[in-house]
């Protein structure tokens, strides 16, 4: 019998792949089938993305399952969130295609609460302040280059974007929406009165969908060049939505940290907790698959150590790097992973080094050193946050999952154990894009509802622990 095969396109803020699933004997089994790289482009001061060579990357990995003679059902992507494009009347790309790490969004706060309170705003959205959310975003075009929001037809999120340059159809998927921090969470759409309020044009948002709706199949031109047709279907398109999907725990609860270039520290609930205490604690409501709440931090993950990593010229591998911060695990100084300084340093090593100088702490001067600063920074990070998300929601937890790349980093899974005194299981981690493949999966009908898709997760992967270390 022919394998039924589903692709997941997995785009992060620094590479993407594509990833093939198929079920065999109760397991679902993953083939990485193409990768590339990513990452924003500085052009005239700002920093960009490069959407052509992003969507001709999705193509090519298209064109390989062709060669490849493994022919998927149907596909989906997904990408990190906040970032998007505008389209006019003709469905065509208007202005520049910014980044979140972009600096125009300094001081489009006080913008944007010159309209609507901080608190209020919270309130109405249960969205964490970051100076990168698409709200702020949009204050900087109507500030600095209003004549671009006013020809605008539509907006898109990257992965509504990409799906409907392969199919025609444009359509928005709520999980990636409610990053914009422009969902209400109880209507679970746009929040009209809000767009409003900001003078921000309510017609260019679309009805918000839910992962599992269809979007369409590839426009005959698609299918000509990659050499098939498929049908494309939304999965939870924000890439945090489709991993914490992947938990392999039937019922999702418990901590967890998706782990990547960010660590999104959290739980998963029915409810939001839109209230002051998780206001001033930074935490976020975003949302899940089936009206879930990923109520979470954003942490800065990962991001610090591949930014030194690359300031090596890649010389040594995350293996290597975590062996050498062990060995310097004695080094005293350490930073706040989260510190406005470390969003997009000219040189993240200098950073370190500044910060910890500023500090009055022993400046890092090996790369030892500088590692092992990240980590236990890290680590002391997350301890901080799971006491706070404790705190919150009057419930104690005994372990904590760890999903996404980050789960092969063993030496922080450690130090992450030994901060908090829980328990940490760590894997799988392809996390994003089998939460990309269980949506298409259910859509199909090969599972029959989340519950049984996560213990499929759980009976496929390798999930490794650790225990909390006395000192």
């Amino acid at each position: 019998m022919a394998q039924t095969y589903y692709l997941a396109v997995d785009i992060g803020a620094s590479s993407g792949r594509h990833i093939l699933g198929h079920l065999e004997d109760g397991k679902m089994i993953l083939e990485e089938v193409y990768r590339f790289e990513n990452g924003m482009i500085r052009k005239n001061g700002h920093l960009l993305w490069d959407t052509k060579k992003l969507f001709q990357e999705i193509v090519n990995g298209m064109k390989r399952c062709k060669e490849l003679q493994k022919i998927p059902k149907s596909m989906s992507i997904d990408t990190w969130g906040v970032d998007y494009v505008l389209l006019d009347d003709s469905g065509e790309l208007l202005g520049e295609t910014y980044g979140y790490r972009d600096s125009r969004t300094m001081g489009m706060d006080e913008k944007v609460y010159k309209t609507i309170s901080e608190k209020e705003l919270y309130q109405r959205t249960g969205i964490q302040k970051q100076m990168f959310n698409t709200i702020y975003q949009l204050m900087a075009l109507k500030e600095q280059e209003p004549e671009i929001l006013e020809q605008a037809d539509t907006l898109l999120m990257f992965p509504d974007y990409f799906q409907y340059l392969l199919t025609g159809k444009k359509m928005s998927e709520y999980t990636d929406a409610t990053s914009t921090q422009l969902v209400n969470p109880i209507s679970v759409q746009w929040d009209l009165k809000l767009l409003q309020m900001l003078d921000y044009p309510d017609y260019i948002f679309l009805p918000l969908q839910m992962p599992g709706t269809e979007v369409g199949v590839l426009k005959p031109q698609i299918e000509q060049e990659v050499g098939f047709s498929c049908k494309v279907v939304l999965c939870a398109s924000h890439d945090t939505a489709s991993a914490v999907m992947a938990l392999p725990k039937e019922e999702g609860e418990g901590l967890y940290i998706s782990s990547g270039t960010w660590s999104l520290m959290g739980i998963e609930t029915l409810e939001p907790y839109c209230d002051e205490t998780s206001q001033k604690g930074n935490f976020t409501n975003e949302g899940g698959y089936e009206y879930r709440f990923r109520y979470l931090k954003n942490i800065m993950g990962l991001w610090m150590i591949q930014s030194v990593r690359h300031e090596l010229d890649d010389r040594y591998s995350f293996a290597k790097l975590c062996e050498m911060a062990e060995e310097n695990k004695n080094f005293p100084s350490r930073v706040d992973v989260n510190a406005e300084v470390f969003m997009a340093p000219e040189n993240m090593t200098e950073a370190i080094r500044k910060y910890c100088d500023k500090s009055g702490q022993q400046v890092p001067e090996t790369t030892g050193e500088i590692a092992t600063v990240i980590y236990q920074s890290l680590a002391i990070c997350y301890q901080k946050t799971v006491q706070e998300i404790e705190q919150n929601t009057k419930r104690q937890y005994d372990s904590i999952h760890i999903i996404g790349g980050g789960s092969n980093a063993a030496y922080l899974n450690q130090l992450t154990a030994n901060a908090t005194g829980k328990t940490v299981y760590a894997g799988p981690s392809e996390a994003t894009a089998i939460g990309n493949l269980m949506a298409q999966m259910i859509k199909d009908g090969a599972f029959t509802d989340l519950k049984e898709a996560r213990k499929c997760v759980r009976h496929s992967f390798e999930i490794k622990e650790y225990k909390p270390l006395k000192k």
